[in-house]
């Protein structure tokens, strides 16, 4: 990266073994994709949002040359697994590999071009 990530903890006591987690799948992603300029990661405690009920919530910021971007940040209401925050912490970042998968796919040009039908029409 060619600025150091930002972690962040609001509302939940940010202990080394977490901050461990985070720098560790950070460091998991740029050796998968190489090409991240700049992360944030904002984990939130649940006390501070009445409508996830008591989950915790993962956003994930991620940026990449030529102005593009992963954004992770939403978290589902109704699944019970976000209580724990390995899980929501490792969720996110699950989900931040895959979004920049695609953006890789996307950089290298493999994704394909939507085919057009035979009688001409889109």
């Amino acid at each position: 990266m060619q600025t150091p990530a930002q972690i962040e903890f609001e509302g939940v006591q940010g202990s080394a073994e977490f901050q461990a987690s985070i720098e560790k799948h950070i460091a998991e992603l740029e050796t998968r994709f190489g090409r991240l300029t700049a992360g944030r990661v904002v984990v939130k405690g649940p006390g501070e949002h009445q409508q996830t009920g008591g989950h915790y919530q993962v956003s994930i910021r991620l940026a990449l040359p030529d102005g593009r971007e992963v954004n992770i940040g939403r978290t589902p209401t109704k699944d019970e697994r976000y209580a724990d925050l390995t899980f929501a912490v490792d969720n996110a970042f699950r989900r931040a590999r895959r979004q920049l998968q695609d953006q890789a796919r996307i950089m290298r040009g493999d994704v394909k071009q939507r085919a057009r039908s035979r009688t001409g029409g889109a």
